[in-house]
């Protein structure tokens, strides 16, 4: 879970949560409504929407005391559908908790990071041609929302885009980073490929990489 200011755990850290109680601070809402205006605004895009889930998201906010019914909608024939508007402390909540996402950085675990990381498990020569299959695909993703957002702009303000302009600036900047390592690793020139490539031909750990371990037990570790 995310924590808070002070170090106390949310009670509820699935993002989809905080969708719903702004939703719910704009006017009461039910479920299936909730589900249609975050699909009409995109949202799906930077959260994980799935209509089952958002049932149990919203059970999970009025347990805690976040949101409450505030009455019941009937439309057409279908059964009448309970909607749930913000309480005084879903007000509090929906506020401290998008005051940390947006002011305060954390450390998130990307997949790629993981992989990254794990690397050195295959040779070189193989890792090139993986980072080189995604390179092509952040090609056609780059590509692709770029063109759905000039699209977007010529109608909508861009208040309403921040969030895919982000998504697609954190793309390109991958893209770049990405392109640079695989020259670095084609050239020769990213420093330690040499003994990588040494280990998967013997077998055996180069001893510069034994000599490494206890100088790096000593380093500082990044932050972030």
């Amino acid at each position: 879970m995310a924590s808070k200011a002070g170090g106390a755990r949310r009670k509820l850290s699935n993002p989809l949560a905080l969708a719903v109680l702004s939703l719910c601070d704009e006017r009461p809402r039910h479920p299936y409504e909730m589900s249609q205006v975050l699909r009409q605004r995109g949202k799906q895009g930077s959260i994980k929407i799935n209509f089952g889930s958002l049932y149990t998201v919203v059970q999970n906010l009025e347990r805690h005391g976040f949101i409450e019914a505030a009455g019941t909608e009937r439309d057409g024939r279908r059964p009448e559908r309970t909607v749930y508007g913000l309480t005084d402390a879903g007000r509090a909540e929906l506020h401290d908790w998008l005051s940390e996402l947006l002011s305060v950085p954390v450390k998130e675990y990307p997949q790629f990071e993981a992989g990254l990381s794990l690397a050195g498990s295959f040779p070189p020569e193989e890792v090139v041609a993986l980072l080189r299959k995604r390179l092509l695909a952040l090609d056609e993703s780059v590509s692709a929302q770029a063109t759905v957002l000039e699209e977007c702009v010529a109608v909508l303000p861009r208040v309403f885009l921040i969030e895919a302009e982000y998504a697609l600036a954190m793309q390109r900047a991958e893209r770049a980073w990405l392109a640079g390592l695989i020259k670095e690793m084609e050239t020769e020139t990213l420093s330690g490929i040499a003994a990588w490539r040494e280990y998967h031909a013997t077998g055996r750990p180069p001893q510069e990489w034994t000599d490494l371990e206890a100088k790096a037990a000593d380093l500082p570790r990044p932050q972030y």
